[in-house]
């Protein structure tokens, strides 16, 4: 075909998506619903030219249209990677890691079912073998939730709920492509009715297969990436390489899943890049992949639409009683998940509730679109599958993919608005109120700011100000007189302003580099889980998820037992480390936060809701302050370090705004600008390295800190160091329980933790000890102990004890004075004698 006709049709496809955008929010209709008419459109006028015998002008361009080089191999090869990996970057892993459960229901499970009731419902009211009608299950199987996502958000709609149907449109491609493959391989070797263990014995094979080569060439690239550090269009160049060569490699070499490839390549540079590149080098390279998705997802869904008509043009009446078959299977699997799985994993609290209008919303949601239609063409256009088998896939396919658009795409809004989903509840109602009378304050100080600078007519902006000041007066009382919102509501909107003020601040600190893009998406990934918390049970919830924040959870004490069973430093020293930053950072925005406190929301609130909100984040600066002091007395070197990458961080910052305002204002050219920023970006990149930390000293660095060891001598202390093991307990861990044996003495090298015994309870900080009378008196222990913060322990056996309280009068004395100040007399068992005479007793 002439180059210059290809050319005309694709630049002319160009400006059909151009227009589409608005046109769909114009008409409010979803996106993928114009493309799909458009390209309709588009397909059956050229049909319509090239039979007419009307005119034959038009002829060339209606043959350039439907013998567009376009074929299934370019769907698979080039659009559907790029779609995918795209998606994969664009999502919030660490979030969607709490929603696996229902996300994998939806994408993997949901599949399987569809598949499995399309195929065999096809299967009894056709003559078509049974590994054929599997195929168009698969086929049909795979959603395209966007417009639902779109309107959701649109209506605020649950953060959880658009994060299942997002992570439902990525992983449930991967799946239903899979099984595509699998089953597609039946049909063209002439298996007519395969086995379930026929159906399954590859599948681990083209999972892990695939899944492995992403990661490894993501692995790869990552490497290359920070390599070309201040390369930002190199970098991006390589991240474009990555999907198809993962798709190729896995597809061609390993003979694996390439999707499986492509998306697990791009979760992998999700977790993994951020914390390699700058913070402008990976929103560059985000920004690149979400143009080239947008024109992928429009350029193969309005090229496949146009193939639509091609594909219909065979149709029977006895099609459309198999495709209401397949309309009926598939809506009735849908259904299965969404009312009968879904509710019970929400039984069993292995999922989030979800509610009913919300999964109604998702049953008519579930679009299909321009996958379903690409992998309809690649069976159509395979000489190895049969001619009968091409019609029917290629008509159910496209006439199921054409009613979801039609039908459930131009009346989804409708059903939306008729399940009351796209209305405000009053808390967010006064919350948007709130937020008006936020950002009009602030506009107001900065409109006096401008004036000054600009000397502007003292009465025009007198004028101006009291016209002004009279709507910030009015949306202020607005948002304080929200009707039926209780005291307790009011304590949760100033929560969820000051959440949203602190994710501002992050993002700050991340465009200023004063945090790391790792550090910063780790943040916002807390500050979200903050925010739903807060949404669902206010200030309690706020706190809950703000100690989660500080806690050192269950992959932090697997490396503890690492490293003390095992001697593996590494995973504690890399955990320990991260979240040192991730305490210096909380502390650094909170302090911040108490100001937006003190100069908005006590404007707005008045002076008891922002004491309320500003002792609640007092109460997380004193959590996060007691957990940084524990780690700093582990590690005092190490917390200076970190002190001085920030100030050298900031430095730079500094620096780096200097040399642009001069090249700004013409004081220096763009040469000595460009080596000075080569220097700051070399400074940068050592500056941005993080400090090892070695923790295999911070024994005898605890030990002389600790005034109970205050007597023993250097080479004592190394061997009491050698001796004791660390001991990690979470906040709320029972570290004793009551009438454990004791066989242990505790020492708290940071933290605190609570002694229960008979309805009294006694609170123990660093440095001191417990488990030392039920040792002496060889009993069990009476009362149980908890952590009440994140507490490091360091733990004697009862051997190296004894032989201690021989040793060391001062260690003997603080044992006797600890146990004293609990009302318990320990003195009798320090006296041999007697000691001697408390075991025999016991034998």
């Amino acid at each position: 075909m002439d180059i210059v006709l290809v050319t005309s049709v694709v630049a002319t496809l160009f400006v059909v998506i151009g227009l589409s955008e608005p046109l769909a929010a114009k008409i409010r209709l979803p996106f993928s619903v114009i493309l799909a008419v458009l390209g309709s459109l588009i397909g059956t006028g050229a049909l319509f030219f090239l039979q007419t015998d009307l005119t034959d002008a038009l002829n060339p361009v209606a043959e350039a249209i439907l013998d567009f080089p376009i074929k299934s191999n370019v769907f698979l090869y080039l659009f559907l990677p790029t779609l995918l990996f795209q998606a994969t970057l664009g999502m919030n892993l660490r979030r969607m890691l709490d929603d696996w459960v229902p996300i994998l229901v939806m994408a993997v499970v949901a599949v399987l079912v569809a598949t499995l009731s399309v195929g065999y419902a096809l299967s009894a009211v056709s003559a078509l073998p049974l590994a054929a009608c599997l195929l168009l299950g698969a086929i049909v199987s795979t959603t395209d939730p966007s417009a639902v996502v779109g309107i959701f958000r649109s209506i605020a709609a649950p953060q959880r709920l658009s994060r299942i149907i997002e992570g439902e449109s990525l992983l449930n491609d991967a799946a239903a492509v899979a099984l595509f493959g699998l089953f597609m391989g039946f049909v063209m070797i002439g298996v007519p009715d395969p086995t379930l263990q026929d159906a399954l014995k590859d599948f681990p094979v083209l999972l892990l297969g695939g899944a492995v080569t992403g990661w490894f060439l993501a692995r790869l690239g990552i490497w290359l990436m920070a390599m070309f550090e201040g390369y930002e269009l190199a970098q991006i160049s390589i991240s474009i390489a990555l999907p198809y060569l993962a798709y190729i490699g896995a597809e061609q070499t390993v003979g694996a899943s390439g999707v499986i490839a492509v998306v697990a390549a791009g979760l992998t540079l999700n977790l993994a890049a951020p914390g390699r590149l700058t913070p402008q080098a990976w929103s560059r390279l985000a920004e690149t992949w979400d143009v080239l998705a947008y024109w992928a997802g429009a350029l193969i869904f309005i090229l496949a639409a146009i193939l639509i008509p091609r594909f219909l043009s065979d149709l029977r009446l006895g099609d459309l009683a198999l495709l209401g078959v397949v309309i009926l299977a598939a809506f009735a699997a849908r259904a299965v998940v969404l009312f009968g799985l879904l509710p019970l994993l929400s039984f069993l609290r292995a999922s989030p509730i979800i509610e009913r209008p919300y999964r109604v919303a998702m049953l008519w949601g579930g679009l299909r679109g321009a996958v379903t239609l690409a992998l309809a063409l690649a069976v159509t256009e395979s000489a190895r599958v049969p001619d009968e088998v091409q019609r029917i896939v290629g008509i159910l396919a496209t006439g199921f993919t054409l009613f979801t658009l039609l039908v459930q795409g131009t009346t989804l809004r409708k059903i939306i608005g008729r399940l009351g989903l796209d209305r405000l509840s009053p808390l967010d109602e006064a919350l948007s109120k709130q937020v008006v009378a936020v950002a009009l304050q602030t506009v107001r100080e900065d409109l006096a700011r401008n004036n000054e600078n600009y000397e502007l007519d003292p009465e025009i902006v007198r004028a101006e100000a009291v016209q002004f000041g009279s709507q910030l007066e009015d949306a202020v009382q607005r948002a304080e007189n929200a009707q039926d919102i209780l005291d307790r509501d009011r304590i949760t909107l100033g929560l969820l302003s000051v959440a949203g003020a602190e994710r501002d601040i992050i993002l700050r600190h991340m465009r200023d580099r004063s945090l790391s893009t790792r550090l910063a998406e780790d943040a916002i990934v807390d500050i979200d889980r903050l925010i739903e918390a807060t949404r669902l049970d206010g200030r309690t919830g706020y706190m809950r998820a703000a100690l989660r924040t500080v806690t050192f959870g269950r992959r932090f004490r697997a490396a503890g037992i690492l490293n003390d069973w095992f001697g593996a430093q590494r995973p504690i020293a890399v955990m320990t480390a991260h979240r040192f930053e991730i305490l210096l950072a909380q502390r650094l925005v909170l302090r911040d936060v108490c100001d937006f406190i003190d100069q908005r929301i006590r404007r707005i609130h008045g002076r008891r809701v922002a004491d309320i909100l500003r002792d609640l984040v007092d109460r997380r600066i004193e959590i996060v302050e007691t957990a940084l002091e524990g780690l700093q007395l582990q590690y005092p070197g190490y917390f200076e370090e970190l002190q001085k990458r920030f100030i050298r961080r900031t430095a730079l910052r500094f620096e780096e705004r200097e040399y642009n305002a001069m090249l700004d204002d013409g004081l220096i050219s763009s040469e000595p600008h460009s080596v000075l920023m080569q220097g700051i970006a070399a400074a940068r990149i050592e500056a941005e390295r993080r400090p090892k930390l070695d923790v295999a000293i911070r024994r005898i660095e605890l030990l002389q800190k600790l005034p109970l060891f205050g007597d023993l001598d250097q080479k004592s202390l190394k061997q009491l160091a050698r001796a004791l093991k660390t001991r990690y307990a979470d906040a709320g861990e029972n570290i004793i329980q009551k009438d454990d044996p004791a066989r242990s003495v505790f020492f708290i090298a940071s933290g605190a933790v609570e002694l229960r015994l008979a309805g009294q309870s006694w609170r123990l900080g660093r440095g001191e000890i417990f488990g030392q009378a039920a040792l002496l008196s060889r009993r069990r222990h009476r009362p149980t102990v908890r952590a009440i913060v994140p507490t490091a322990l360091l733990v004697l056996d009862e051997g190296r004890f004894r032989r201690l309280i021989k040793r060391s009068a001062i260690f003997r004395e603080a044992v006797q004075a600890s146990a004293q100040a609990r009302g318990v007399d320990i003195s009798p068992f320090l006296d041999p004698k007697i000691a001697r005479a408390s075991r025999l007793e016991v034998r």
